[in-house]
């Protein structure tokens, strides 16, 4: 890893004000992909875990918005070079993984996402209690063969997780129809409810709204009357799983019913060109962002209509700022819903049209809108707190660290 990026990383640590009451207890997360809701979940896990007293070392690819983040949380960083795919690479992140643990020496394992999971318990094989958190199973993102080698690989690594992390119950039944027989725990995503919230916490150094930039402060302004148009916002990565071409399919339908409407694409990713090339002047690209909150809180109404998930943390996020949602129906999006709300707020999967209806009908109601958005706050505030996330995951972890382990040195599957 590059000189100058170990000096900044340990320059973030050393300067957070991070104090550090070691519990000699070490959590080790690797890391892979570095970019979407993966790193936004577990920055928010490492720095409830520091807070708790735990030693926790981040490995992740170098440039990963997850680094600096767990080094302001009190995390030792550690590069872990590994390609969001697999590949001719992964004889090499999996022996750069099991140097990891040789340095490391974790209590535990947790590795995040299908890659690090492959790497991760290719490398310990049993060896290290391993924690293995899917986020959206692999198999779901693929087709054909590669969804079958998928299903198979996940199979046959049960053997090496002592806990399989679902983050919904239709996670884990995912899992279960695809064969995979380990033992599971499901423990929902948190949000720091601290920062995400219906306004800005007096110590946030948010800048006061700008004239002429929009509600917020934020550049929406497309003209006379824009200030009083409802916006919709979309925070993810922008790629197939979260169907924003969907999402923009559905948005002709929206702006005729609903004449001045907006849409925030917030994010970055493979999909940004087609997308762009795809939309409409109503639709404002924003970009990856360092902070979300301030675009939930510019919104009337948040919209996600992803493919596939295991429960998309941004839903959770925006209900936290007390803003009403909109989700298609996969894994995880009925059971972050309050009671009540499915009726209203969620739609199939891969439909525009009853999209572009659920969008409208609660555009056209701003009353209703602003009841959901309160109901909304207050069970996320009940529920899906980071706090309560961290405590859950870190029982797990002294069960599978207290369990007698043995030693299972099964073959590197071939």
């Amino acid at each position: 890893m590059p000189v100058h990026e170990w000096k900044e990383w340990n320059e973030v640590r050393a300067t957070s004000g991070i104090s550090r009451a070691d519990t000699g207890f070490t959590a080790l997360h690797l890391v892979q992909p570095p970019d979407g809701g993966v790193p936004r979940v577990v920055s928010d896990l490492v720095a409830a875990q520091t807070a708790a007293g735990f030693h926790v070392v981040v490995a992740c690819p170098p440039g990963s918005s997850l680094a600096p983040a767990a080094a302001r949380a009190g995390a030792d960083v550690l590069p872990w070079h590994a390609t969001r795919e697999p590949g001719r690479s992964l004889p090499g992140e999996v022996r750069a993984a099991g140097r990891l643990l040789a340095t490391v020496r974790p209590d535990v394992l947790h590795a995040h996402s299908a890659k690090a999971g492959l790497a991760g318990r290719l490398a310990a094989r049993g060896r290290v209690p391993t924690v293995f958190q899917p986020h959206a199973w692999s198999f779901e993102a693929v087709g054909g063969a590669m969804a079958r080698a998928a299903r198979g690989w996940e199979r046959w690594a049960a053997r090496w997780s002592d806990r399989v992390v679902c983050v919904s119950e239709a996670e884990r039944a995912t899992g279960l129809r695809a064969g995979v027989r380990a033992p599971f725990a499901v423990v929902p995503n948190g949000v720091d409810t601290a920062h995400f919230t219906p306004h800005p916490p007096p110590d946030a150094g948010e800048p006061p709204p700008l004239a002429g930039l929009g509600r917020d402060g934020l550049d929406l302004d497309a003209g006379p009357g824009a200030e009083s148009a409802p916006v919709v916002v979309c925070v993810g990565r922008l790629c197939r799983q979260k169907g924003q071409d969907v999402l923009l399919r559905a948005w002709d339908t929206v702006t005729r019913e609903v004449p001045g409407a907006r849409l925030v694409l917030v994010g970055d990713g493979p999909d940004a060109a087609p997308l762009r090339a795809a939309a409409p002047p109503s639709v404002l690209f924003a970009g990856a962002v360092e902070d979300t909150a301030r675009w939930y809180r510019a919104a009337d109404l948040v919209v996600l209509s992803s493919r596939w998930e295991g429960m998309a943390l941004s839903p959770l996020e925006a209900m936290a700022c007390a803003r009403p949602v909109v989700l298609t129906d996969v894994d995880g999006a009925r059971e972050s819903l309050p009671p009540g709300h499915a009726g209203e707020c969620l739609v199939p999967s891969g439909d525009p049209a009853a999209l572009a209806a659920a969008v409208v009908a609660l555009l056209r109601d701003p009353s209703r809108r602003a009841a959901l958005g309160r109901e909304a706050h207050d069970h996320v505030l009940s529920t899906f707190d980071v706090r309560l996330t961290a405590g859950a995951v870190a029982g797990i972890y002294r069960e599978v660290a207290g369990a007698p382990h043995p030693q299972r040195r099964e073959p590197i599957p071939q």
